[in-house]
């Protein structure tokens, strides 16, 4: 589904991914795990149409990725959500959603009522909250509705940025929690950055280790966690 080749990007002068290539199958779950600075959100910026490639192939679904518009990408069915959230803070709950509506929303049966309906099925809270704006929101609450704003596009696959950052525990657990249930639900493929390594590793197929822009290591997830370094580096052993 999700198909990465010697995909090289940067700022300015200075490169920050260097040949990364990764596969995302459909329906799997794949994590990149990796310290602050390592690439790991330019890498999802540069998949979904925010900083253009400087090199190499970036395909999903048949399609390239690379110098394709955001808003053409979402439409193709690839829906990120970004590090801190970024929902849009002066406008409800149900108005973030009403944002979030592609051709495809519209497409599935049930329309927008429907995804809209599952997705508060996945977060109950949300339904509670329908028509209060996003600014009063816990962390918690902001981050259900930034993963419910991306299903509600009726996507293939998610692009998932650090979805424990800055949660509570109990949080963190649940929301791992519905990434396995939202797989099972809707069939959705999901690219998940994370430093939380334990919960990344607990729920995905497989796992890509990046340091200072590249990979180093890949492997299925339970092989990945048995590995001395990333034990070391990330599981605290």
């Amino acid at each position: 589904m999700l198909s990465v080749d010697k995909l090289c990007v940067g700022y300015g002068e200075a490169d920050v991914l260097h040949d990364v290539t990764l596969r995302v199958g459909e329906g799997e779950i794949v994590a990149v795990l990796g310290a602050n600075g390592a690439g790991k959100t330019t890498l999802l910026a540069a998949l979904s149409g925010l900083i253009p490639a400087r090199a190499g192939e970036a395909m999903f679904d048949g399609r390239s990725l690379v110098g394709a518009a955001a808003e053409r990408i979402v439409g193709w069915g690839l829906s990120h959500v970004p590090q801190g959230r970024r929902i849009f803070p002066g406008l409800s709950v149900m108005e973030n959603l009403v944002v979030a509506r592609t051709a495809a929303t519209d497409r599935a049966e049930g329309g927008f009522a429907a995804a809209v309906a599952e997705a508060e099925e996945l977060f109950p809270r949300l339904n509670e909250r329908r028509d209060q704006l996003g600014w009063s929101l816990s962390g918690g609450e902001q981050q259900m509705l930034a993963v419910a704003r991306a299903l509600v596009a009726r996507p293939k696959m998610i692009l998932l940025d650090e979805p424990s950052l800055g949660l509570a525990p109990m949080i963190v657990e649940t929301m791992f929690s519905t990434i396995l249930e939202i797989r099972r639900r809707e069939k959705v493929g999901m690219l998940v950055v994370e430093q939380n390594a334990e919960q990344a590793l607990r729920v995905a197929d497989r796992v890509y280790v990046m340091e200072l822009g590249r990979i180093v290591l890949e492997g299925p997830a339970d092989e990945v966690a048995r590995d001395p370094a990333i034990e070391r580096a990330y599981l605290g052993a």
